[in-house]
């Protein structure tokens, strides 16, 4: 889904894991905080540098060509559309490509939000997809019919990646491309609010 040459942003949580699956593709991954072509999680002693970090403060490591800069700049390549790919965590997501990813109501109105730069990405972006949990932690759906939480975006959403499938986001409704394997469109289904519309070339989920 991420092509050479493309310019990416991931976002807080379960994205930032994409960057240890690049090895062998010339991805321009794009840190917030001023920093182009970060490479996969720094891992150890000899290539942590607190100051090379992404959108969780996971420390990174440089690729070659990697350049440094400050933030305004950085907002102003996704706030002007030059970021081509933006993956973001979700709390909700629904069948019209909206997503809720700012704010845990569980937390109060008082509580702290996750805003960063999420909003502009959602809106700066020029394709954003979804990667996250298929079920929270006491497996409610996050792919429902209606947002519960407030939107960060709407209509945005192409595709979403979840630790059980693969979802394409048409304006039919939600197309089930891939699934884990061993699993069946019904094992999906049941864990999903909005009907599915299942592929015909449904596969299972290539690692």
């Amino acid at each position: 889904m991420i092509k050479d040459g493309q310019y990416v942003n991931l976002g807080i949580g379960i994205p930032t894991l994409i960057s240890d699956w690049i090895e062998g593709k010339d991805v321009n991954m794009q840190s917030e905080i001023g920093m182009l072509k970060t490479g996969p999680l720094a891992m150890d002693d000899e290539t942590i540098d607190q100051d090379l970090i992404n959108a969780s403060c996971q420390p990174v490591t440089e690729l070659a060509g990697s350049s440094f800069f400050d933030i305004v700049e950085s907002f102003g390549m996704i706030r002007g559309g030059h970021i081509d790919i933006a993956v973001m965590g979700a709390l909700q997501v629904n069948a019209h490509g909206d997503y809720a990813g700012l704010f845990n109501l569980s937390r109060g109105l008082d509580g702290v939000g996750n805003i960063g730069g999420s909003m502009d990405l959602a809106a700066g972006a020029k394709k954003l997809n979804i990667a996250m949990e298929h079920t929270t932690h006491d497996n409610q759906y996050k792919i429902v019919n209606e947002l519960s939480y407030p939107a960060t975006t709407v209509g945005r959403v192409s595709i979403i990646f979840t630790n059980l499938a693969v979802i394409k986001v048409t304006p039919e409704g939600l197309v089930l491309k891939e699934v884990f394997s061993g699993l069946t469109p019904e094992d999906i289904q049941s864990v999903t609010e909005p009907r599915l519309i299942i592929s015909p070339d449904l596969k299972d989920i290539e690692l």
